[in-house]
């Protein structure tokens, strides 16, 4: 059975006299919710912008805002009309830029979606598992890895598995199951709320648990980045997960493949000075290619 206890070198002398140096294997508390930062939708509604569109199509438009992403069978079968149809009507709101055109269904513009967790693990997927192996190279035997949640990050932890000699410390429960079964890596999993589809832990117990530890080490998903070149994210509960392991960490590597660079998100997460390097699929160009080398965060590129 994989080990959940962390060493006791890794606890902060304070934190040492109040907790015991051994700590319950992954006892999580039953509470669970998956709730999600509502995002304001741009006003690009047909009025604001000068055109007309059906009533169908309003609906289709009300729908993506709600759910983040409708594929083009449930609309088909929801409206019952033919996929033909649906996708016309998709090609027409997305020459508006009322939707953002996908492979089999509609999401929000491209530079605010936040997709379900089922569409991140199919979108950019070589990409990730390159930047996974990467980041994994970077790691020396013998240190202990704090691993995000999030899809990029799941592909850190994949790559890890062929590794023996790591301590993984994560608040995702996808990563840590990758390692189920192995008695050689130890796996510490803090206690907190679970949250959404990809496993993640949050709340406060989350962050005070993690709090405790150092770090040699630490990878951290991005979900765009804003125009001075502060990596952002969507979930503000996550976002303060992140915090506490870059505050802890003596490294910190972003992960983020190349369809972030162009996009914003809700919440900044730390400046980007606080990030030793962003590990990629290729290096950004433009201002934020150069806001970053500026800064001197080392682009690693997979």
């Amino acid at each position: 059975m994989t080990s959940c206890v962390a060493y006791s070198q890794h606890l902060e002398p304070k934190a040492n006299a109040a907790y015991p140096s051994t700590i319950a294997r992954c006892k999580l508390p039953v509470t669970m919710s998956d709730l999600t930062i509502p995002i304001d939708p741009p006003d690009d509604s047909p009025d604001a912008a000068g055109v007309a569109i059906t009533e169908r199509q309003q609906a289709i438009v009300d729908r993506v805002r709600h759910d983040g992403f409708v594929t083009i069978e449930a609309l088909a079968r929801d409206f019952g009309v033919s996929a033909q149809t649906i996708r016309r009507e998709i090609i027409r709101l997305n020459e508006l830029e009322l939707l953002q055109r996908f492979h089999g269904g509609a999401g929000l513009p491209v530079n605010t979606v936040r997709l379900g967790y089922a569409e991140k693990r199919q979108l950019s997927a070589t990409a990730k598992a390159r930047i996974g192996r990467r980041a994994a190279d970077l790691i020396a035997s013998g240190t202990a890895v704090f691993i995000d949640v999030g899809t990029t990050a799941e592909a850190v932890g994949r790559a890890l598995t062929e590794r023996a000699d790591v301590r993984i410390f994560t608040p995702s429960l996808r990563v840590a199951t990758l390692f189920a079964g192995r008695d050689d890596v130890e796996v510490f999993v803090p206690g907190g709320i679970l949250r959404g589809a990809d496993g993640s832990l949050i709340g406060d117990a989350t962050g005070e648990m993690l709090a405790r530890f150092r770090f040699d080490v630490a990878f951290i998903g991005l979900s765009g980045f804003d125009a001075d070149g502060t990596p952002m994210d969507f979930d503000m509960q996550k976002v303060a997960v992140k915090r506490v392991a870059i505050s802890r960490a003596r490294q910190v590597y972003g992960l983020a493949d190349s369809s972030k660079f162009g996009r914003e998100a809700i919440v900044r997460i730390a400046p980007p000075g606080s990030f030793s390097g962003l590990v990629c699929d290729r290096a950004p160009d433009g201002t934020l290619g150069d806001t970053l080398q500026r800064i001197g965060v080392e682009i690693l590129t997979a």
